[in-house]
């Protein structure tokens, strides 16, 4: 556990520029709005951003996501907080450089319709994109 705290840390100084534009639009603690944590800790894990509310998981997903053990990884993820009751979203970095602000409020409502109840399930990323767009 203390190793994921140190990576979590570590991460957060180190984050790409897609999860820096998100992360200027997610945070924050106005009246209504969803509350997110960035890379947050959970397991062996680190997660890119957490609404602990609505059990929901964001991952910024680059290029080499595609490739190599990533997939499988990405999977065996996806499962351990599927049982842990939390939802992975995967978006697409690309789209995230193309419109944050679109991102960001798509993930922002989600998040603020969102019950544990609904979010037992991970949306393909070729359909989060097209509901992105």
């Amino acid at each position: 556990m203390e190793k994921t705290l140190k990576r979590a840390r570590r991460l957060r100084k180190e984050m790409s520029l897609p999860e820096v534009l998100l992360w200027k639009r997610l945070r924050g603690r106005e009246a209504g709005k969803p509350v997110f944590r960035r890379q947050h800790p959970i397991g062996p894990y680190v997660l890119d951003f957490f609404c602990a509310s609505a059990r929901l998981c964001i991952e910024v997903d680059g290029g080499s996501h595609g490739f190599g053990q990533r997939p499988q990884g990405d999977r065996r993820r996806d499962i351990f907080l599927i049982d842990q009751g939390i939802c992975t979203v995967r978006v697409a970095a690309r789209e995230v450089l193309r419109d944050p602000e679109a991102v960001a409020g798509y993930l922002l409502n989600l998040a603020g319709s969102a019950s544990p109840s609904t979010t037992s399930r991970s949306p393909s990323p070729a359909r989060l994109a097209g509901e992105v767009l």
